[in-house]
């Protein structure tokens, strides 16, 4: 039989940090913010999409140095040193006082997280040698999604969808750069509808197929802004 995969959190600067113990449970949480105007006479206002917030994951992490005998802290301290400025990364200024801490993705065999930032680490040490030396603690991580660029970790690749602002049911006649022109007011945008459908050839369109129409703000995958 196969050894069981270690997790590992892997570091902007390519540190591994392994978990000693892989977490038992692994929780993701992501929340959308809407907005509603007045309804009067109503009972509630309709709501429209504003934008989507950053995802989190969040683990707890066992580290037991018991039969060693060493100081687990010395684990403990690279979680925590995860939330320190490092004025070596990308995008740094010393001259100006600017600098941040790294970001860093949770990988534990297949599983891969988005790339994140350490939101918190609460570090409980629950067993000590008889001189005071701590042996056992608990991390409680909480990482947020850094960037809009990978899907959940955990997540069904093929049920992922675009977010999307409104959905336009194609009429006879129409093209995508009629539609763009529509709803952009910019009919060269068309590629960025084709693309959120994964429609191929722009000259081929199904008679009353609904397309997914992106949000304003939503982003190719080459990078560039819609």
């Amino acid at each position: 039989m196969a050894a069981p995969v270690k997790a590992y959190l892997q570091t902007e600067n390519g540190e591994q940090i392994k978990c000693m113990f892989n977490p038992a449970e692994l929780t993701i949480s992501k929340s959308n913010s809407w907005q509603g105007g007045e309804a009067k006479g109503k009972n509630a206002p309709e709501l429209r999409f504003q934008s989507g917030q950053s995802a989190t994951l969040t683990l707890s992490l066992t580290f037991d140095t018991t039969r060693e005998g060493e100081d687990v802290s010395t684990y403990s301290t690279k979680l925590l040193n995860l939330m320190k400025v490092n004025p070596g990364l990308a995008g740094a200024d010393p001259s100006r006082n600017k600098a941040r801490p790294p970001w860093v993705e949770f990988h534990w065999g297949e599983t891969k997280s988005f790339k994140c930032i350490v939101e918190r680490v609460q570090v409980k040490f629950t067993y000590f040698a008889s001189n005071g030396k701590p042996l056992r603690c608990k991390a409680d991580v909480s990482l947020k999604q850094w960037k809009d660029d990978d899907q959940l970790p955990l997540q069904n690749p093929t049920s992922s969808t675009p977010s999307l602002h409104t959905v336009h049911q194609l009429r006879p006649g129409e093209t995508l750069d009629r539609v763009a022109a529509r709803h952009y007011g910019d009919a060269t945008r068309w590629r960025q509808i084709a693309e959120a459908n994964g429609i191929l050839d722009p000259l081929r369109l199904p008679k009353g197929r609904q397309l997914a129409i992106p949000e304003q703000g939503a982003r190719w995958r080459d990078g560039r802004n819609a």
